[in-house]
């Protein structure tokens, strides 16, 4: 009998722990969306969304009536993935400094990433060629201000 209320015990405050856990992830991907969403108001922004360790996409997304460019969506996943793994690199933090953001400027477009290395999430960006990064970045740091 006593088994019985020790594994119920266990199994009632497993979920009891976990519900906030569950809270804590819905809210902060919410937070996320939100921010992303505001992103995206922005004249030359085409795409904004927070990626995961592993390249998927857990926040945002593109701007209402805009197409990727690359069709394919496991092109896009592999392409998020790279962004990823390349913007939470940290081998050259302690001499250089940590990265505050990459951007790479294409003839059809202009990608950004900020990461986050707490949360090891990043915030990648595409937006149309004529956007001034410094100035899309300065955006992203005012939106972003209170996220780590």
């Amino acid at each position: 009998m006593n088994y019985h209320l020790s594994l119920a015990h266990s199994i009632m405050s497993s979920f009891l722990f976990r519900i906030p856990i569950v809270y804590v992830l819905t809210s902060q991907y919410a937070f996320y969306e939100s921010k992303c969403k505001n992103l995206t108001l922005q004249r030359d922004v085409r795409f904004a969304g927070i990626i995961d360790e592993k390249g998927k996409l857990v926040a945002g997304g593109f701007k209402e009536g805009v197409e990727p460019l690359e069709g394919s969506e496991s092109k896009l996943h592999e392409f998020m993935e790279f962004v990823s793994r390349l913007t939470l690199r940290k081998e050259f933090d302690k001499t250089l400094g940590p990265i505050n953001y990459l951007a790479a400027r294409r003839d059809k477009l202009v990608l950004v990433s900020f990461p986050f290395p707490i949360s090891k999430f990043v915030l990648l960006i595409s937006a149309e060629p004529t956007v001034d990064i410094e100035k899309l970045a300065n955006t992203v740091v005012q939106i972003f201000s209170d996220v780590s």
